[in-house]
């Protein structure tokens, strides 16, 4: 049986069991799912298809006598000239000396390393011999000790003894429909893959299989939700809502109508809305969400509008009064540094009904803020409105529909994985007449020129956003980047007001920098903290971003959105080295285009799933064998499957599906409060 601890496996002692412990295997089962995280691919290249920078093995003759270079104490760097295709390619061998008493010229040798196509240099080189067990090795993640050798003589054993007991759990119907091998011969091919052919149908059984489990856990999970979370159906005149956007001095875009109807329909519903609108920067998601509000109080609700920065909300209440001018509907502004007075009597209006849209810091659903009526959450970037929120809300007897909105263009596969309990509206068209965003990309030590650029903005009567790196908001290295830079941009250009914001000053003095610069005190405002999310400035007509390559394509388009949002042609300068890792490439792409869709694509495909938010987002799975990137077909279809399986009788009773069931049963799928 496959829940027998691993100590049942011949050759593994009590070390062993403590090593392999530490990576998280305990039964048999364990060391069978426990499958490689990436495999080296040793098959000899053509030199002409090799890429540069790729990983490749090569065979040829050697040319000459290798060159060995000692450098410090046991440190060695052995150079051997070797033919490859008619091509004379440097392998370089680092601290393998005794390599220059085996190799001669003519000898034929098979080597592997990283590939530099400009220096025709293979780096890093080890000599390989042809494998017996196949041109591709897999590599496992390993720690505590455990030897490659070790793993692998366990996981042949297990397959010997153990192999006839993996039971399949997909169906019939999706094994035929999709030509998928089973379950048994998948696991072992992932292992030991002698043969390309199949381990690509391994790999290929498996990814489905992983992410149509991730994704019945999504939708069992949206699902259980929806039962429990009953919303409350609204009701409204149709011809209201049709004269607010026809008294807009702009017409909607198509894309604009098509999500207000989705969210319309999710109002009427008499289940709890749970939806993300993801828009580019300047798309018009704010009167998408201004008309979503109107609906809620036309149909006798309260609507909340939560904003990360106590300056975007009173931006936004600014607005909505102006929308809302003679409309008849209360709005009001509920801020953290209110006077006492003030703020107890918005908090009795609201209680009372008397406020019909509140707009503020997510402090809008914390302890002594209580509403009359509230029908409708609308939360503006950073705060992901998650479940503890949702709970909050429960526990005041709150039941509103959910709008979560983004200016982070999110791909699609990473959209229905990593927000897989929400559903999805995506404005993906600009208004007509908005202007691009004009993008250089110049090497550092063109600063001299970015300043005077600077000046002729400032001259011409703009703003400047200068944006430096950040890896961590206490990295004290990059606050003082920061203060070098902002003392460099004074002496530089002391005609004009340059502000500073810095991860480590307090919340209020933000604020006030903020407050300077949206009102033109400040020209140039030198910033560490991330301000993608920050206040509108129509003013600001140049971004300039210091050390660009330590950012993301996703960032770079956030920060460039920053700018651009008056009338005037605006510029984004990035300042990397060519050099960089990746650097080239990222600032390549964003001088290329501007549309944020496509950029949130080339930046996943560039850094993979796990780095695409700065950090580990929780929401996205800890896949061992699927790529979301990679396999953005295979999840679609997984999702389209599971959404009908759920939905289905036959995935409840069925014994077809027994092995799904139990596999969810065992991670707790089935438990709400568990999976919440």
């Amino acid at each position: 049986m496959l829940t027998q601890p691993v100590s049942s496996v011949q050759g593994v002692g009590p070390r062993a069991v403590e090593q392999l412990a530490d990576l998280g295997i305990y039964t048999i089962h364990d060391l069978i799912f426990y499958f490689p995280f990436r495999y080296d691919d040793f098959a000899v290249r053509n030199i002409h298809e090799v890429e540069h920078e790729e990983k490749v093995t090569l065979q040829g003759a050697v040319h000459s006598q290798p060159e060995l270079r000692f450098y410090g104490p046991k440190k060695s760097r052995l150079t051997i000239r070797v033919l490859v295709d008619n091509v004379l390619v440097q392998a370089v061998f680092f601290n393998q000396a005794f390599l220059k008493r085996q190799i001669q010229p003519g000898d034929y040798v098979t080597f592997h390393g990283k590939f530099d196509r400009h220096r025709l240099m293979v780096q890093g080189a080890v000599l390989k011999q042809p494998a017996d067990d196949g041109e591709i090795e897999p590599v496992y993640p390993l720690k505590s000790g455990i030897k490659l050798a070790s793993l692998k003589k366990w996981i042949a054993r297990v397959f010997q003894d153990f192999q006839e007991d993996i039971q399949e759990i997909l169906p019939d119907p999706a094994l035929k429909k999709y030509k998928l091998m089973e379950r048994s011969k998948a696991c072992y091919h992932l292992h030991f893959p002698h043969d390309m052919d199949l381990f690509e149908q391994a790999r290929r059984r498996m990814v489905y299989e992983e992410l149509l489990v991730f994704q019945l856990k999504m939708q069992i999970f949206r699902k259980t939700q929806r039962e429990a979370d009953s919303g409350t159906e609204k009701v409204w005149d149709p011809s209201e809502l049709v004269q607010f956007i026809n008294k807009l001095p702009f017409p909607l875009t198509s894309a604009q109508e098509r999500v207000l109807h989705e969210i319309t329909e999710d109002m009427k519903s008499p289940y709890r809305m749970n939806r993300l609108l993801q828009g580019d920067v300047g798309s018009g998601k704010t009167i998408v969400a201004a008309a979503a509000l109107l609906a809620a109080v036309r149909s006798g609700y309260q609507g909340a509008l939560m904003v990360p920065t106590e300056i975007l909300a009173e931006q936004h209440a600014q607005s909505l009064a102006e929308l809302f001018e003679n409309s008849g509907i209360r709005t009001a502004h509920l801020s953290g540094s209110s006077k006492t007075k003030a703020k107890r009597e918005t908090l009795e209006k609201l209680a009372a009904g008397e406020i019909d849209i509140i707009i503020g810091t997510h402090a809008l659903i914390q302890e002594g803020v209580d509403f009359h009526r509230l029908g409708l959450v609308i939360t503006d970037e950073q705060h992901r409105f998650g479940v503890q929120q949702r709970r909050v809300l429960r526990e005041k007897g709150l039941q509103p529909d959910v709008l979560f909105m983004t200016a982070t263009p999110i791909p699609r596969t990473l959209a229905i994985t990593a927000f897989g309990d929400m559903d999805v509206s995506t404005i993906d068209e600009m208004p007509a007449g908005r202007k691009p965003v004009e993008t250089y990309w110049v090497k550092p030590d063109m600063m001299p020129r970015v300043l005077g650029f600077i000046r002729r903005q400032a001259e011409a009567g703009h703003q400047t956003y200068v944006i430096c790196p950040l890896i961590e908001e206490s990295d004290v290295l990059d606050v003082q980047n920061a203060i070098d830079l902002h003392t460099q941009i004074q002496e530089a250009l002391p005609e004009l007001k340059a502000g500073l914001m810095h991860g480590r000053l307090p919340a209020q003095d933000k604020e006030e920098v903020m407050q300077q610069f949206a009102e033109n005190s400040v020209q140039v405002l030198v910033s560490t903290t991330v301000v993608e999310v920050g206040v509108n400035v129509p003013n600001a007509t140049l971004m300039v971003i210091y050390d660009a390559n330590r950012f993301g394509l996703a960032q770079l388009h956030q920060l460039r959105g920053r700018v651009g949002r008056g009338s005037d042609q605006a510029y984004c300068i990035l300042l990397a080295d060519p050099k960089s890792d990746n650097g080239k490439e990222r600032m390549s792409i964003m001088t290329e285009t501007n549309d944020g869709f496509e950029l949130s694509q080339r930046d996943l495909e560039l850094r993979g799933p796990g780095d695409f938010f700065g950090v580990k987002q929780s929401g996205l799975p800890e896949l061992k064998v699927a790529d979301i990137a990679e396999d953005f077909k295979a999840l679609e279809t997984a999702r389209q499957d599971a959404v009908k399986l759920v939905e289905s009788d036959a995935f409840w009773k069925d014994s077809s599906y027994r092995g799904l069931r139990q596999m969810l049963e065992k991670e707790g799928v089935f438990d709400a409060d568990r999976m919440d």
